[in-house]
């Protein structure tokens, strides 16, 4: 994944087959719903892909620690992506990998999700939006785990900044980048 540091974000159904034929190891699911959730996750994963499934975003799905086992035994999702630190516990317990999310709205939100990260300690971090340098060098200064960045990034330019800030990967929804 070091190599390809792109992560492609799906939030609509018509981007899973841009996915499937992509140079992207691993995709956050924020589309669909709990109906068809199985056959995409098996799609992907019939490609070499990993699927981290957005509990918040993908239909049907609660935010228990029952519902993310689930996850982990019937639909065989390789982690979560949540804003939620219990559902990053839930995972540890399911024994599949978690990204935890957070938003830099302003000192205050960042310091909070910081605090957050390193007591509840996801797997990964993802900080959004991701066109900030200087606050991505510190988020990266203050935690241990890799750093997703992602939300309105356009350009190339501003995946390469990311990346020389500290960002380990980038997340983006546009398949131009996949």
């Amino acid at each position: 994944m070091q190599t390809y540091p792109v992560i492609a974000s799906i939030t609509e159904a018509d981007q899973i087959t841009d996915a499937l034929a992509s140079g992207v190891r691993r995709v956050n699911l924020m589309a669909g719903t709990i109906n068809n959730l199985k056959p995409i996750i098996e799609r992907l994963h019939d490609v070499g892909k990993q699927v981290f499934v957005h509990i918040e975003m993908v239909g049907g799905i609660g935010r228990d620690a029952s519902s993310i086992q689930y996850l982990a035994e019937v639909f065989k999702a390789d982690g979560i992506v949540t804003t939620k630190s219990n559902a990053v516990a839930a995972a540890k317990q399911a024994g599949i990998r978690s990204i935890q999310r957070c938003f830099a709205i302003d000192s205050a939100a960042v310091e909070t999700a910081v605090r957050m990260i390193n007591k509840c300690g996801p797997d990964e971090v993802e900080l959004m939006p991701g066109l900030m340098p200087r606050v991505i060098r510190e988020v990266k200064g203050k935690i241990t785990q890799p750093l997703i960045v992602g939300g309105l990034i356009r350009h190339d330019e501003e995946i390469r900044l990311a990346l020389e800030n500290g960002a380990d990967f980038v997340s983006i929804g546009d398949s131009r980048f996949w």
